[in-house]
């Protein structure tokens, strides 16, 4: 990591956060505590206001914004890409929010990089299936920044329907589909939902709240669980990283 990414992600680091050692931050940069140290003295001469001292931490004055900062031909070959990707997958609201952020990112580059952005040749061709995988998409994106849960109707691969009340912590897009992490009140479990095999749904006003059992951490880390079972069984383990109907995935 460059110096100047790792002082970055320090400020990102210690923004919104009470107190970091900085032994932690060194093991989430994966650098020495010295060299914490001296990033940190940098930051506070070159006017950041970073509170704190070695031995018992930093945290940012509350209100620190960082300055606006430019990007790298790359970075924006990455953003142009990301907003394509959404403007075809996602449902409406993040298509039309996708193209905002390039049109308010387009106004503050620079004249020379706005052509790297007119010019990415990325791009996500619109197909017949992308309407049906995005079908829905908003309402469960809104149940999970807002903890609701969502009852669906849900339809298997082999046709069989059922009716679900869960609690959804997190979407996955799989290239052609997307699939919906929740526990399943039902099954009482997490479960994998194909989002373009859901025939409705609808966000209650049931709220829930996360835990140390129900939260998109615990769902990974079931799953990382299931994997590394698998493996150590020696069986095959594609099905399991792939969103299927029946037994994790409903």
């Amino acid at each position: 990591m460059r110096r100047a990414d790792r002082l970055f992600q320090i400020i990102q680091l210690l923004r919104g956060r009470a107190l970091l050692t900085a032994e932690q931050l060194a093991e989430k940069l994966s650098v020495s505590k010295r060299t914490i140290y001296r990033d940190v003295q940098d930051l506070q001469a070159s006017g950041v206001p970073v509170r704190g001292e070695a031995g018992m931490g930093y945290c940012l004055e509350a209100g620190y914004e960082l300055p606006p900062m430019t990007f790298n031909r790359v970075e924006i070959e990455a953003l142009v890409l990301g907003a394509r990707v959404a403007e075809v997958w996602g449902d409406p609201e993040l298509a039309a929010a996708a193209q905002s952020a390039i049109t308010k990112i387009e106004a503050v580059l620079p004249r020379l990089l706005r052509k790297s952005l007119a010019d990415t040749a990325l791009f996500v061709p619109d197909t017949p299936w992308a309407p049906a995988a995005s079908a829905g998409l908003g309402v469960i994106r809104q149940a999970i920044a807002n903890r609701r849960k969502l009852r669906l109707e849900y339809q298997r691969g082999d046709g069989e329907r059922s009716d679900r009340i869960v609690r959804p912590v997190g979407l996955y897009f799989w290239g052609r589909t997307w699939s919906l992490a929740a526990w399943c009140e039902l099954r009482e479990g997490w479960r994998n939902f194909r989002v373009d095999r859901i025939q409705i749904v609808e966000a209650m006003d049931d709220h829930f709240e996360e835990s140390d059992e129900i939260s998109l951490d615990a769902f990974v880390k079931v799953r990382e669980a299931e994997r590394a079972a698998c493996a150590r069984d020696d069986r095959s383990c594609h099905a399991q990283s792939q969103p299927r109907d029946g037994g994790r995935s409903s």
